[in-house]
């Protein structure tokens, strides 16, 4: 196959605004045939590779087998890596972007979900997860427990055990609600608690992400906790971009890099910061 012919999957002609409008079926269809895509990009990408060197080796031969030939010859394997370097970079860059895209697609579908963490399983008296997420809520925010409409829960389960079905901590539970809103308030009231409960055990409530976008957001834990001390009002915007006010204006960064190159500019601050950056 030429290098030419090897594309990545075209970038998701959809906004964020479209994809959130989304179905539930539309949606997994959406991402079944991302997948698909990549996948199969993939493979044919490590064919390439396997064909490319075992093109290389070839030339490798010929050119040692005639010596007058042996300086076009690298010239001429250098300009066409080269050129396929650039291609091969532009179609990682185009890879990476569909990455991205498939994880906004996910933390959109994740929106409206909360995770609760820590609530014990097992056992004859342990309630539906449905009605579990009601007895946390009506325990911890009574008040709160009076506008919801418990019937709207969406979906209520426990995660697959996936990384290790031997570990004998208790399972996650995603409770999915109707409204995202509802949502934001429950996990306000869990901030401003501090201290969640079910039958006076601690648990821990929390927004629904991706493991790659959690992953960006424990990033920015120690730069947070920091400026949080110094009461520089840093917050995390979803699903991952931080965010603080300086100067009477508001920052955001999407990455380290960025922030990075912002505080260089400001001497207190990179010295705060030196270290974590």
């Amino acid at each position: 196959m030429a290098l030419g012919q090897l594309r990545a999957p075209e970038p998701i002609d959809l906004s964020d605004e479209e994809i959130a409008s989304l179905s539930d079926a539309q949606f997994k269809t959406l991402v079944i045939r991302i997948l698909t895509e990549l996948v199969d990009f993939s493979h044919k990408l490590e064919k390439h590779m396997e064909a490319k060197l075992i093109e290389m080796n070839g030339n490798t031969k010929e050119t040692n087998s005639n010596g007058k030939e042996i300086g076009t010859q690298i010239k001429g394997v250098d300009q066409k890596e080269e050129k396929n370097d650039q291609t091969e970079k532009n179609e990682e860059i185009r890879i990476q972007k569909n990455e991205e895209k498939l994880r906004n697609l996910q933390d959109i579908f994740k929106r409206s979900n909360i995770r609760i963490i820590g609530v014990p399983e097992g056992g004859k008296a342990q309630p539906p997860v449905e009605n579990l997420f009601a007895q946390i809520i009506k325990e911890n925010f009574p008040n709160l427990a009076k506008e919801i409409d418990f019937q709207e829960i969406q979906e209520a389960q426990r995660v697959p055990k996936k990384l290790d079905p031997r570990r004998n901590t208790p399972r996650h539970i995603i409770i999915t609600l109707a409204k995202i809103k509802m949502k934001e308030r429950i996990l306000e009231a869990a901030r401003a608690k501090g201290t969640v409960t079910y039958k006076g055990l601690p648990i821990r409530l929390s927004a629904d992400f991706s493991k790659e976008t959690l992953q960006a957001r424990r990033v920015w834990k120690e730069v947070f906790q920091v400026m949080k001390s110094k009461d520089l009002q840093p917050r995390l915007l979803y699903p991952a971009k931080f965010s603080l006010r300086m100067e009477g204006q508001i920052k955001c960064f999407s990455d380290k890099t960025k922030f990075k190159e912002f505080i260089i500019t400001k001497p207190l601050l990179y010295e705060m910061l030196k270290g974590l950056t």
